[in-house]
């Protein structure tokens, strides 16, 4: 960033809270000029009532004697009235006067920014600007059934229309950085936000729209967690912690802001600065429903999958129709997680060629319930062909708990090296029938430990891929990259003894007790329990060093299948 004095940022909710914080961080670092917007009414001279009176009872007590002199009847709508505007004024008088020992010039404005006419006027007469910082923002929080048409335009408007407006008031060229305050609500959505999650996402793609037309610009929308200010409460604060939501330190945050203003990060058009702000336990009734979720599902949508490419043809990994319906469930049950699920059975699997459905359906069908403690599933996936005949492609049992059991430790563990397989990582994959046919999404298997007509011992990496590459199949509790890539074992023990590779058609219980690591060595030890000409069934123990179990997979049945037909 310009460390020149001649730098003039304008500060939408720049004067009180935590966009007042920054602004004084970034002073400390860079003497620039601050042009702080705000809806306050600033009075730089107390009446002579409030002068010299710090605390809030002993305010409010002078309000209403000044009132009851007035031969009004104080009330307290009426008394509070006075007195924020009296404690508002003092935080925007206490702004000023931080910024000016910082060395930086400051001045506040009063305006509201969704008024295109009144914020042109006010700004007309400030010289040259070069940066704006856009943290105003409304909320009104609720859920989407009880929210008003106003109540969305209150929202929306003071993030959209407020930024729309503030560009009108500088030419595109000489603006040098736009900093926009954005929220993970809009990155990661949260319960009874949807306007202000929808208002900050257009923030997020305003970011990246704009500094595609101007480059020279340094843009970045920066996706705020929770701040640990006056607005989070000890009660919500613990709340947080309950929720594993990271509360940001306001010290800390403030120079991340600064830090994100330095010309390294000039090409860096969003970061996000927290943890998702997951819902409270959903509390459960005792109606058992059924639930149907549609989707459309594209190549183009799910880059992945040009690297799951059997016989020419992209095919939609098991792991991941499982992990559409873990995700979903998890998402309509807060605060519940995928344990376990049975049973699961992969009918006919999803082929991305002319064959593909316009769209296939998700039905969730609700066994039992009881609250604080389990949620049991049925999960069918389907879809119609043009003559509307249903086709069922993948289903299973899941089992979803408040609270997921400590993970156990695998007693059986033998990281012992025989040097029976020389292979390593890249060496295992697509070279030829032999080889596993799955591209770098679902790589790799590092190297074979060990190897009995009983037993394989795999060593493992996955290196996390892009969202944008994960597409409709996010890595969430569970991973259905790393879950595939566990599997590889059997194959390879398949193509050793038999030369045979093989296909999964069908997991009799899986468990999960904590998240495979990403970009670090996991371990899979794949137990087979017996082979035929058609069919081998294995158990699969996902693992670190010590033992630790991350999941497992009981009783995994794989369909037998040339390697001749194994061509990506």
């Amino acid at each position: 960033m310009n460390t020149q004095s001649s730098m003039v940022f304008v500060v939408s909710g720049g004067a009180k809270g935590i966009t007042a914080q920054c602004a004084i961080k970034m002073a400390q670092h860079y003497p620039c000029r601050f042009i702080l917007l705000g809806r306050s009414e600033f009075v730089d001279i107390e009446p002579e009532f409030a002068q010299d009176c710090e605390s809030e009872a002993d305010l409010k007590k002078r309000i209403m004697e000044y009132l009851q002199a007035q031969g009004q009847k104080p009330t307290p709508m009426s008394v509070l009235k006075i007195y924020n505007q009296i404690a508002s004024s003092r935080e925007i008088k206490q702004t000023l006067a931080s910024l000016a020992a910082t060395g930086a010039q400051a001045e506040y404005i009063s305006v509201d920014i969704t008024n295109v006419t009144d914020l042109q006027q006010k700004l007309e007469s400030v010289s040259t600007i070069t940066g704006i910082i856009h943290g105003a923002g409304n909320l009104a929080d609720k859920l989407i059934s009880k929210k008003t048409d106003q109540d969305f335009e209150k929202v929306y408007n003071a993030k959209v229309q407020g930024l729309e407006n503030l560009l009108t008031c500088v030419k595109p060229q000489q603006l040098e950085h736009l900093v926009l305050f954005s929220s993970v609500s809009g990155f990661y959505g949260n319960i009874g936000q949807s306007d202000y999650a929808i208002a900050n996402e257009i923030l997020n793609k305003s970011a990246h729209l704009i500094k595609q037309n101007y480059p020279q610009c340094h843009v970045v929308a920066i996706n705020w967690g929770a701040w640990d200010s006056g607005m989070v409460s000890p009660e919500l604060k613990k709340a947080f912690t309950e929720r594993g939501i990271d509360i940001i330190p306001v010290d800390v945050g403030t120079q991340m802001l600064v830090n994100e203003l330095h010309p390294t990060y000039h090409d860096t058009t969003q970061v996000v600065i927290g943890s998702p702000l997951l819902p409270p336990t959903t509390e459960l009734d005792s109606y058992l429903r059924t639930h149907r979720i549609r989707r459309q599902m594209t190549l183009e949508a799910n880059p992945f999958l040009y690297d799951h490419v059997i016989a020419g043809t992209p095919v939609l990994p098991a792991t991941c129709a499982m992990t559409w319906i873990i995700n979903t469930c998890e998402e309509m049950y807060p605060g519940y997680r995928l344990f376990n699920y049975t049973d699961f059975r992969i009918l006919k699997g999803i082929t991305f060629n002319h064959t593909l459905a316009k769209e296939h359906t998700l039905e969730i069908e609700e066994l039992e319930k009881i609250n604080g403690e389990k949620i049991v599933v049925k999960a069918k996936i389907s879809s119609k062909n043009p003559a509307g005949k249903v086709h069922y492609h993948f289903s299973a049992q899941l089992n979803l708990h408040r609270e997921i059991p400590q993970a156990p430790s695998y007693e059986s563990i033998n990281l012992n090296l025989d040097d029976i397989i020389s292979d390593t990582g890249k060496d295992f994959y697509q070279h030829g029938g032999a080889t596993l046919f799955h591209g770098p999404s679902f790589q790799q298997v590092q190297r074979v430990l060990n190897i009995t007509q009983e037993k394989i011992t795999t060593e493992c990496l996955w290196t996390e891929i892009s969202a944008q590459k994960q597409g409709q199949f996010p890595v969430k509790w569970v991973n259905p990259y790393t879950t595939d890539l566990s599997m590889h074992a059997l194959w390879i023990w398949t193509q050793h003894f038999y030369e045979e590779g093989c296909l999964p058609g069908k997991v009799e219980k899986f468990e999960q007790f904590a998240p495979t690591p990403h970009n670090e060595l996991f371990y899979v030890s794949c137990e087979v329990k017996s082979k035929t000409a058609s069919s081998a069934i294995a158990d699969f123990i996902i693992h670190d060093n010590h033992g630790r179990i991350y999941s497992q997979m009981l009783g995994a049945h794989a369909i037998i299948w040339s390697t001749k037909l194994m061509k990506s």
